[in-house]
């Protein structure tokens, strides 16, 4: 028995660990990397095994950084079976036809540029993976996984979902292998949701095992409490409309969009935002996974569940506007006050909030409000670590609107609720994965009772004694 890890190894990104037991090879997600930097030549590398060897794919959540690679792996040969939760299987198509669309154009605008330094005609780039990657890879979605079902994967190998609390239909996976008279558990993390949160119920932690492999993203960090946060969201909204200005929010597609909508219509219900407040979801994708987010109660807390009975939408308010045209996404910049807009995407990297911040972040009467987890190198990093001025489409913009960072909207545990997920695991030994390097040894020197492994990529380890595989 062995395993592997092949991506967000001292980084944010790229979840994919690779796990071989009883003559199969089983993958725990195939992300995408993201975030500032050029990442074009590392999403492209081998994968540091073949694609075509891999039997099955275990997918614990529907976020690019974890699914967004899953049509390279099927370009590269993959012909297994993914299995997943129904919700994450509805959520992946959505987040990968986008993903494909996006590189696409990528490519599409990388040739022009190289066209417009060139006296001679540039062929286009090729993209990472295309439109029909992207539909050729769902025929591979097979069995769908239920919590706290066993899904007997293959002979020796049994997989349990739990329920993460993450995002709509995320999970983390137990791992039961045996082979050679010798068994072992592995759970894998996912990314785990902060408790108390609305729409989704806490997150649930897998019974004890041999190895945990764990998310660490705010593992040096504590968040602010919901109730702080949601009134200083309402107090920053009601500002700036006082000051004659709209709210920008950048916002992540899955979770984080619907949560915000369910806080404006409490706010709206309670008094405590303006009914005359037009909202503009702004954000195709988004749009497309609110309405995936009705399909899926089941995953839902007791309290939205209850809405539902009442034949009330959570996600819907007065003066909400959809947006999945650009000329509509454009007309909202002849709005000057009054508006919160919601747009992707929630790191600025793309999508039509770059737009927005373009005619509003030069105007002091304005705010731009981040909700969410901004990697190094990003747009929404160096805005909210104070830049003065960010290039965007070419030009230089001022920032003067007032920027707000509230974290208490992480859909990520925070350093106490991992501590806390951990302690329950008792695993001999803990593999930290999917955070910043320094955070993840900041992390570790919290934990007590276990022998703590930071993997390089590539790095392979034997089961159970978890020893470096030469």
């Amino acid at each position: 028995m062995k395993i592997s890890f092949h991506g967000a190894n001292k980084d944010v990104t790229g979840s994919c660990h690779l796990i071989e037991c009883a003559g199969k090879k089983i993958l725990i997600d195939c992300g995408l990397f993201q975030g500032g930097r050029d990442l074009s030549e590392e999403n492209a590398e081998d994968f540091g095994f073949n694609p075509a060897d891999i039997d099955f794919l275990l997918l614990t959540h529907a976020h690019l950084d974890h699914c967004g690679r899953i049509p390279l792996l099927v370009k590269r040969g993959f012909k297994g079976e993914i299995i997943t939760s129904s919700a994450s299987k509805d959520l992946a198509r959505l987040v990968l036809l986008d993903s494909a669309h996006l590189q696409e154009a990528d490519a599409r605008s990388q040739a022009r540029k190289q066209q417009r330094h060139s006296q001679k005609k540039v062929l286009s780039e090729e993209p990472l993976y295309t439109l029909y990657d992207a539909t050729r890879s769902f025929d591979y979605f097979g069995r769908i996984a239920h919590y706290n079902k066993a899904i007997k994967v293959a002979a020796g190998i049994t997989a349990t979902f739990y329920d993460a609390g993450h995002i709509l239909g995320s999970a983390s996976i137990h791992l039961e292998l045996k082979e050679a008279r010798k068994t072992c558990w592995v759970v894998f993390s996912g990314d785990i949701g902060s408790n108390g949160r609305k729409i989704l119920r806490d997150a649930v932690v897998p019974p004890p095992a041999d190895v945990v492999v764990m998310e660490t993203t705010y593992g040096d960090r504590l968040h602010r409490s919901l109730d702080a946060s949601v009134k200083e969201f309402y107090q920053a909204i009601s500002d700036t409309f006082q000051h004659g200005g709209n709210v920008i929010i950048p916002t992540f597609a899955l979770e984080r969009a619907q949560e915000i909508l369910w806080y404006l219509r409490e706010g709206v219900e309670k008094g405590k935002l303006p009914a005359s407040m037009h909202v503009f979801l702004d954000s195709p994708m988004a749009i497309s996974a609110t309405e995936i987010f009705r399909d899926h109660p089941e995953c839902y807390d007791e309290e939205a569940a209850k809405l539902l009975k009442q034949k009330r939408d959570p996600f819907h308010l007065n003066n909400l506007h959809i947006t999945r045209d650009a000329a509509d996404s454009m007309a909202i910049n002849r709005i000057t006050s009054g508006a919160v807009i919601l747009a992707g995407s929630g790191m600025c990297t793309g999508g039509r909030v770059r737009h927005h911040l373009k005619h509003h972040l030069w105007r002091k009467n304005a705010s731009v409000i981040f909700v969410g987890f901004a990697a190094k190198g990003t747009l929404a990093r160096q805005i909210i670590d104070g830049a003065r001025s960010v290039r965007l489409f070419g030009e230089e913009i001022d920032v003067n609107a007032n920027i707000y960072t509230i974290n208490g909207f992480s859909a990520h545990a925070d350093r106490a609720e991992l501590l806390s997920w951990q302690s329950k695991i008792q695993a001999k030994h803990t593999v930290l994965v999917h955070g910043e390097e320094e955070v993840m040894h900041r992390f570790a020197s919290q934990l007590k009772n276990t022998q703590v492994v930071i993997p390089d990529k590539n790095q392979c380890f034997t089961l159970p004694d978890f020893t470096l595989h030469a």
